[in-house]
């Protein structure tokens, strides 16, 4: 009886052992868990080359703060346009003006933009 019982006890852990190696490749829960949070599209914080000013993408509406007080420099929304390029309206809350310009997405953590002036950016994502 007790061998038996032992036996399965130890079937048990080996069956444990064997699922969690199939889990994660390296077995690696912070692996796992960087591989779940990667970013990805638009959304997350990026900063202006200049490092003026940090903006906050989200679900179609972003916003712009100054980095050296946290004063709301701009808002509003985006959209994609094709699988790269991203098109973004709003107004800047200093000049009390509409902006738009649109953005390449070179990478997950570059985006290369225009203002419909024609002035071009980069963003870079905030770690």
């Amino acid at each position: 009886m007790r061998f038996a019982a032992s036996f399965r006890l130890t079937t048990a852990l080996l069956l444990a052992v064997a699922a969690a190696g199939c889990v994660g490749g390296n077995g690696s829960p912070q692996r796992m868990a960087a591989v779940a949070i990667a970013p990805s599209g638009v959304d997350g914080s990026w900063v202006d080359e200049t490092g003026v000013g940090v903006s906050t993408f989200s679900n179609g509406t972003f916003s712009t703060t100054a980095l050296d007080n946290g004063s709301k420099l701009s808002e509003g929304t985006y959209r994609f346009n094709g699988s790269n390029t991203v098109a973004i309206t709003g107004t800047s809350l200093i000049r009390q003006q509409p902006i738009a310009f649109n953005c390449n997405i070179a990478s997950r953590s570059q985006l290369n933009c225009t203002s419909a002036e024609g002035n071009r950016f980069i963003l870079t994502r905030r770690a």
